[in-house]
């Protein structure tokens, strides 16, 4: 199966740069085009059935910083870059009915591993963790 569109999760931190680098290595090795994306928590729970896409023009100076930097790092490489801002209630749950749904044509996924520890996890939950368990594409956690 040839990798076209890698799909990378990105909230600012830096286990998400991390897997930010790691996407773009993937991408140079394929010739692929990444898709950074980003879950904004703060809607309905129904937004997450469609995961409705987020203008621009809508995005809080947060977004455009997270999105912003990660655009500049993957210019560097040379890469091709679509940004994705996606309305939901659950990172986890967002991101793969995204990455799930065939009209996104995703092929891969990459994301940073935070390792909240036991105890934390326990009451959380880990978003990489909920993706490598629900999304259809091969999944790569970077920690």
């Amino acid at each position: 199966m040839q990798v076209k569109r890698i799909m990378v999760c990105l909230d600012g931190s830096k286990n998400s740069l991390r897997g930010l680098d790691a996407a773009i290595f993937l991408a140079k090795q394929s010739n692929a085009t990444l898709i950074g994306i980003h879950s904004v928590t703060k809607f309905s729970p129904f937004t997450a059935v469609h995961t409705p896409k987020i203008k621009e023009s809508d995005w809080s100076n947060e977004v455009r910083g997270i999105i912003g930097v990660a655009k500049k790092e993957v210019e560097k490489g040379g890469i091709s870059f679509e940004p994705v801002v996606i309305a939901g209630a659950a990172a986890g749950y967002d991101l793969t009915t995204f990455a799930n749904n065939p009209k996104n044509k995703i092929d891969h996924i990459v994301i940073g591993s935070r390792g909240l520890g036991f105890p934390k996890e326990i009451f959380f939950g880990s978003t990489s963790t909920f993706i490598s368990h629900k999304a259809k594409a091969p999944v790569t956690i970077v920690k």
